[in-house]
């Protein structure tokens, strides 16, 4: 996604081959480290789908991922290490079109049991950051086609995870593909998937309930992950640049955003943990506007507000709440 830090195929291939030639244990965060206590090794390319690994594989997976916390996922470069060590993995999990480096490494590593999450449901188009303003402002509009999943070529949104609904699809689809990597613990994955299931269901409740009556329907954010959020529960995510979380906002856009703010009664700016908060708090300031955090949860840290995926998105509902004046 981050065009900036895109790794070369060729350089790619260069460190697969010396990653294979390596062939040492890798930490919690590299690749997968060997499953001598008898679960499948399973890497996770971040925590999204780091989460969904352990809560579905339970006690029958060793899961490692390959963002350390506290790293920009978008940002992501791999070591050789972490690039060789991935041909040892039973199951690979990433998500296409969010980072460049995972998507190049998992295609040489050539893993039977590789699962694409954006395969698992449907992708749509809330803009670039080439053309951070033109992005889906709320209209109805037909988003049931099959897109290709081809990421940021394509300039589809890849935080699908931000939607319970949608990432619920993801796991009923990993909880499959953990059934075929592993047939002799099936059942187990099957519980482990409606349990995760239902958690997320309830949480849809929750935000369908909690945002159904506010003061405005729109909100400020810097990194424009919340579009499928905002679709679902009928909001108007304004992102001050585009899906890169670093990108600088053009000066129109910022003019942009303060008729935007003033026309539709919003509060706050939003940032989030794991970039800078500079261009929020300065806009903020400039509109005589509060700031929060909505954490895109493509991490969890000791700043987080909650220890896993559930907890943080309960957080963003309730600073949701504040912002749009749920009644």
């Amino acid at each position: 996604m981050n065009v900036r830090r895109l790794i070369p195929t060729a350089a790619v291939a260069g460190a697969v081959a010396l990653g294979l030639t390596a062939l040492s244990a890798c930490s919690t965060s590299d690749a997968a480290e060997g499953g001598s206590d008898g679960t499948l090794d399973v890497v996770a390319s971040f925590y999204p789908m780091q989460f969904l690994a352990e809560e579905i594989g339970g006690s029958h997976v060793s899961v490692t991922s390959l963002t350390k916390p506290g790293t920009e996922p978008h940002d992501l470069e791999l070591s050789p290490k972490q690039i060789g060590g991935l041909s040892d993995a039973d199951y690979i999990l990433f998500l296409k079109g969010i980072q460049p480096a995972v998507d190049d490494a998992v295609a040489q590593a050539g893993v039977k049991n590789t699962v694409d999450a954006a395969k698992l449901t449907t992708l749509e188009d809330h803009g670039s950051e080439v053309d951070a303003h033109d992005h889906d402002h709320g209209e109805d509009e037909e988003h049931g086609e099959d897109h290709d999943h081809e990421g940021e070529e394509a300039g589809l949104d890849p935080h699908i995870w931000l939607d319970p609904v949608k990432y619920a699809e993801v796991a009923k689809g990993v909880g499959k593909s953990l059934e075929k990597a592993d047939p002799d613990h099936a059942a187990d994955y099957r519980k482990n998937t409606d349990t995760l299931v239902t958690e997320l269901d309830e949480l849809n409740t929750a935000y369908k309930t909690g945002l159904k009556d506010t003061a405005t329907k729109t909100f400020i954010t810097t990194h424009s992950a919340f579009g499928y959020l905002a679709e679902r529960y009928g909001l108007v995510q304004e992102g001050i640049a585009g899906l890169d979380p670093e990108a600088e906002p053009s000066p129109a856009r910022i003019d942009e955003i303060h008729t935007i703010a003033e026309k539709n009664n919003a509060t706050t700016v939003f940032f989030e943990t794991l970039a800078s908060d500079k261009t929020a708090k300065t806009l903020a300031k400039d509109l005589g506007l509060k700031t929060g955090v909505l954490d895109p949860l493509e991490g969890i840290t000791d700043k987080s507000a909650g220890a896993d995926y559930i907890e943080v998105m309960k957080s963003n509902l309730a600073a949701l709440q504040k912002a749009l004046g749920a009644k």
